[in-house]
């Protein structure tokens, strides 16, 4: 029963929600290890017989779980999406009305601390900008990466993955896929729009694209598509010319987009379709702006303040 279950949850997850093979198999891990504390217990019990005691047992298990490559504990946060997984799991079940109620509505997950994101000031970013080569090849390349990155918010794997056919200038807007499939349509400045032309002028349009890559923007020097670890590396031997002590990376250039808007007064919800975020609350992250600013908005919109 257990074994036909995950199979099916396993198309749901790919079929259905467009998860991505890493995240399917990271939620098929963790309902297994909810089987293998069961067989440990010697609880021969199908998925419609748990119990919300069995699931808080399974969790004071999982506290207990070393990780094997460090022989420690595993992390509140790894508890917490083992957690998250399993609950994923039943959810289907009561969809598929294979179970009659969700078991684990009242279990509760190891509260983690929200580790707010590191952010550049604009200066910081002209910064690092300016220590690009513009002298060499892949100069025009990194900067235009660095400007669209900046402008649009993207994450890095739609940056590696962006297309020339999603480029609409006249508009001033570009058309992302981002995670699962999900389209959106960004609007884009002035700024990012010059360098990626000068990009696409002066190297791009010269280039020999490997098979596969012909609609792809950013390449290498062989014509493939970019690696995430290849913009990562490009961000960290600016950063150290910039002389920038921060601990940063591609996703640093996303979350200070969405919190300068935020900071300038930008509505959340706007800022939230930006992003691509599912969920607001995701994008509420953002809001951790100091006092002042929060007085200041309070005093020029509230009424009664």
């Amino acid at each position: 029963m257990w074994e036909s279950n995950i199979k099916g949850f396993k198309v749901y997850l790919k079929s259905e929600k467009y998860l991505e093979k890493n995240t399917v198999e990271a939620y098929i891990h963790d309902v297994g290890l909810l089987v293998d504390y069961l067989k440990e217990e010697g609880k021969a019990v199908s998925p419609e017989a748990i119990t919300l005691d069995d699931l808080q047992k399974f969790a004071q298990w999982v506290s207990m779980l070393e990780d094997a490559s460090s022989q420690k504990k595993i992390g509140i946060t790894s508890q917490a999406r083992i957690i998250s997984g399993i609950k994923a799991f039943f959810r289907f079940l009561l969809n598929q009305d294979i179970i009659r109620e969700d078991p684990t509505q009242l279990l509760e997950a190891p509260k983690i601390g929200r580790k707010l994101p590191d952010v550049l000031s604009f200066e910081e970013i002209e910064n690092i900008i300016s220590q690009i080569d513009l002298s060499k090849a892949e100069g025009h390349r990194n900067k235009a990466i660095l400007e669209i990155m900046y402008s649009c918010g993207l994450r890095v794997s739609e940056v590696v993955t962006l297309k020339i056919s999603n480029l609409h200038f006249e508009e001033e807007y570009i058309r992302v896929i981002g995670k699962g499939d999900k389209e959106r349509m960004i609007p884009i400045g002035e700024s990012a729009i010059k360098y990626i032309r000068i990009y696409y002028d002066e190297t791009r349009k010269r280039m020999l694209p490997k098979k596969g890559a012909e609609d792809i923007l950013f390449l290498n020097r062989r014509g493939s598509a970019l690696s995430r670890v290849m913009v990562f590396l490009i961000i960290q031997e600016l950063k150290d010319k910039a002389g920038i002590k921060k601990t940063i990376s591609p996703h640093t250039f996303r979350h200070s987009f969405a919190t300068h808007l935020v900071e300038n007064g930008a509505d959340l919800t706007a800022v939230q379709a930006m992003l691509g975020h599912e969920s607001i609350t995701t994008t509420e992250i953002y809001t951790h702006l100091d006092r002042q600013y929060l007085r200041d908005t309070l005093q020029h919109y509230h009424p009664g303040f």
